[in-house]
C-alpha cells in the first residue's frame, strides 16, 4: 500500500483548498492517528453483534427483535391462515355444490367433460337450471324453490323488497347463412347479444318453466354463446366455532354454454364470483368481541415491532453508507486510489434491505389483518400475500446470523459467489429452452393436450427436466399425423437428452466448483480485497478497549481535518 507521508506531501490544483492547507501543516503523526481512528471504525462497523457487544457494551437490539418479529410473525401467520383455510374452504364447498344443484346430471370431476350434444339437451339444461334457482313457482303457495330444496343457508339478492331478476342472455352471429352440404355460407361476424330477464317470484300457470313459458328459442347455426346469470346470498357460519365474527358472501353465478367452436360439442361450466361483505345487522352472545380484541392488540404489537426494526435497520443502512463516504473520500485524497465497486458495496447490507421490505410488508399485512377483523375490508388474497411473503423474508434473514459461524457460512458463501456465474448460464439456457416451447407449442399443440398453450408447453418441458410424467408425455401424443408422431419423438428425445444430460449437469457441476472453491478458501483463507487490507492492520481486539474511546469521538475523519486547516 502507498506510503501517506508520500501522499501527502503534494497538493494537485484540484483538491480543495482546506484540505491542501491541512495536509501542508497536519504531522505525520495526528495523520497516522487519523488513519488508526478510521480503521477501528471500519472494523467495528464489520463486526458481529456479539463482538460489538465486548468491543463497546452494545446490546444487540437488532437481533433480539429479530428473534422476537420470527416469534411473532409466524403466530401472526399461522392465525391468519387458519381463518383464512375456512373462507377458501367456504368458497369450494359451495361452487362445488352449486354445479349439483343448477347443472343437471353433474358429478364431480366432471368440469374438462362437461358438455351436450342435442338441442333437446340444451334446453333441458338451461331450463334445469332457472327451475332449480325458483323461478319454477306455483302460483296457489308463491314460494321460492331454491330455499326448499338447497341445504345450504343460500338465498336471493334483494334490491329492496325485491328479489334480483335472472339473466339469460345469448350471443349470435348477426346474419348467417350456413349451408355444409353446398360447401357455402353467408355470415355477418358481428356479435349481437339478446337478454331476457326473469323475476324469481313470477306466477306462473305450470310448476315447471319452459319455452312455452319465457317464449325463448335458439338458432343453433349462429348461436355462440348462452349465459345465465343470477345473484345468491349466503352466510360463512363456521367461523363462530373459531371466536371469529361470520362474513356475508355474495356469489354472482355465470352458467356458461360455449358453443364458439360449432362443433356439434356445447361445453358448460359454472364460474362463480365471490365477494365478502361485512354484515349489516349481526348479534353473537359469548366472548367473540373480546377475543377479537385480543387478536387486534397483538397485530399491534407486531406492528410496533416491525416499526423498531425497521428504525434499527434504516439507521445501520445510513451509518454504512455514510462510512462508506468516508472511506472512499480517505482512499481518494490520501492514496490516490478509487475504491472499487465489490468493496464499496460490503458497506451496503443487502440483509438490512431485505428486512426492512419484510417490515414495510409485515406493518402494511397486519394494518390489513386488523381491518379484516374489524370487518371494515375482505381483503384476503391481498393480506396473505403480503404476510406470507414477509413471513418468508423474515425466515430468510435468520441465515444472515447463522452466517456469522464458519461452518453454517457455507451456504451462503456459495450461493453468493456462484450467483453470477448462474445468472449468465440460465440466460444462455433459457434461449433454448424458448426455442423448444415455441416449437413444441405451433407443431405438437394440435396433437398433444399438454402443448395446447405456451405456459401449458413451459410446465409440461420443466416437469421433464425434473423427470416427472415422462411415459405419459409421450404416449398421449396422438397419431393421427405420422410426420408430427416422428417430429414428436425426435422433439422429445432431444430436449430431453440436452437438458437432462447437458444442461442440468453443467448447471449443478456450476454450483459444485464454485463449492470446493469457497470450501478450499475456508481452509486456506480467502484473497484479501483493498478494503480488508486497510482493516487487518488494525490490530486491536474487541475487548481491547479501545473502541470505547472512540465511541466517544463521532465526528467524522474529514470534519476533524477542516477543523485543524481553521486552527492552522
Amino acid at each position: 500500500m502507498e506510503n501517506p507521508e508520500v501522499a501527502v506531501g503534494s497538493c494537485s490544483a484540484h483538491d480543495d483548498e482546506n484540505l491542501c492547507s491541512y495536509r501542508r501543516h497536519l504531522s505525520i503523526s495526528q495523520e497516522g492517528l487519523l488513519e488508526d481512528q478510521l480503521r477501528r471504525k471500519l472494523k467495528f462497523f464489520f463486526m458481529n453483534p456479539c463482538e460489538k457487544f465486548w468491543a463497546r457494551g452494545r446490546k444487540p437490539w437488532k437481533l433480539g427483535i429479530q428473534l422476537l418479529k420470527i416469534a411473532m410473525v409466524t403466530v401472526q401467520l399461522v392465525v391468519f391462515g387458519l381463518s383464512n383455510q375456512m373462507v377458501v374452504a367456504f368458497k369450494e364447498e359451495n361452487t362445488v355444490a352449486f354445479k349439483h344443484l343448477f347443472l343437471k346430471g353433474y358429478m364431480d370431476r366432471m368440469d374438462d367433460t362437461y358438455a351436450v350434444y342435442t338441442q333437446t339437451d340444451v334446453y333441458d339444461q338451461i331450463f334445469f337450471a332457472i327451475n332449480q334457482v325458483g323461478l319454477s313457482v306455483c302460483s296457489e303457495l308463491q314460494y321460492l324453490q331454491l330455499p326448499n330444496i338447497s341445504i345450504g343457508n343460500h338465498a336471493y339478492e334483494k334490491k329492496g323488497a325485491e328479489e334480483t331478476a335472472l339473466a339469460l342472455c345469448q350471443q349470435f352471429y348477426k346474419r348467417g347463412i350456413i349451408s355444409p352440404g353446398n360447401d357455402t355460407f353467408d355470415i355477418d361476424p358481428e356479435i349481437v347479444t339478446d337478454c331476457l330477464y326473469v323475476e324469481p317470484m313470477i306466477p306462473l300457470d305450470n310448476t315447471i318453466v319452459g319455452k312455452h313459458n319465457l317464449n325463448f328459442t335458439l338458432d343453433f347455426h349462429r348461436l355462440v354463446m348462452v349465459q345465465l346469470k343470477f345473484n345468491l346470498k349466503a352466510i360463512n357460519l363456521q367461523t363462530v366455532r373459531h371466536h371469529e365474527l361470520p362474513d356475508c358472501y355474495d356469489f354472482t353465478l355465470r352458467i356458461v354454454f360455449d358453443n364458439k367452436a360449432h362443433s356439434g360439442r356445447i361445453k358448460i361450466s359454472l364460474d362463480n364470483d365471490i365477494e365478502i361483505r361485512e354484515c349489516k345487522d349481526w348479534h353473537v352472545s359469548g366472548s367473540i368481541q373480546k377475543n377479537t380484541h385480543y387478536m387486534m392488540i397483538f397485530d399491534a404489537f407486531v406492528i410496533l415491532t416491525c416499526l423498531a426494526s425497521l428504525i434499527l435497520c434504516t439507521r445501520s443502512v445510513v451509518k454504512g453508507i455514510q462510512l462508506q463516504r468516508e472511506f472512499v473520500s480517505f482512499f481518494l485524497y490520501y492514496y490516490k486510489k478509487e475504491v472499487s465497486f465489490s468493496d464499496q458495496m460490503e458497506f451496503v447490507n443487502g440483509w438490512y434491505i431485505m428486512i426492512m421490505v419484510s417490515d414495510v410488508l409485515t406493518i402494511v399485512g397486519s394494518t390489513l389483518k386488523m381491518e379484516i377483523q374489524a370487518k371494515s375490508l375482505t381483503s384476503y388474497d391481498v393480506c396473505s400475500i403480503l404476510l406470507g411473503t414477509s413471513t418468508m423474508l423474515v425466515w430468510l434473514g435468520v441465515i444472515r446470523y447463522l452466517g456469522f459461524f464458519q461452518k453454517y457460512n457455507l451456504l451462503i458463501l456459495t450461493l453468493r459467489a456462484a450467483l453470477p456465474n448462474v445468472m449468465r448460464f440460465c440466460c444462455c439456457a433459457a434461449m433454448i429452452y424458448l426455442g423448444y416451447c415455441f416449437c413444441g407449442w405451433i407443431v405438437l399443440g394440435p396433437y398433444h393436450v399438454k402443448f395446447r398453450s405456451l405456459n401449458m408447453v413451459s410446465e409440461c418441458l420443466f416437469s421433464l427436466i425434473n423427470g416427472d410424467d415422462m411415459f405419459a408425455t409421450f404416449a398421449k401424443m396422438q397419431q393421427k399425423s405420422y410426420l408430427v408422431w416422428l417430429f414428436s419423438r425426435i422433439y422429445l428425445y432431444s430436449f430431453i437428452s440436452l437438458f437432462i444430460y447437458m444442461v442440468l449437469s453443467l448447471f449443478i457441476a456450476l454450483i459444485t466448483d464454485t463449492y470446493e472453491t469457497v470450501k478450499h478458501y475456508q481452509q486456506d483463507g480467502f484473497p484479501e480485497t483493498e478494503l480488508q487490507r486497510f482493516i487487518s492492520q488494525c490490530k486491536d481486539l474487541p475487548n481491547s478497549g479501545r473502541y470505547r474511546l472512540e465511541e466517544e469521538s463521532s465526528a467524522s475523519l474529514f470534519c476533524c481535518c477542516n477543523g485543524c486547516s481553521e486552527h492552522m
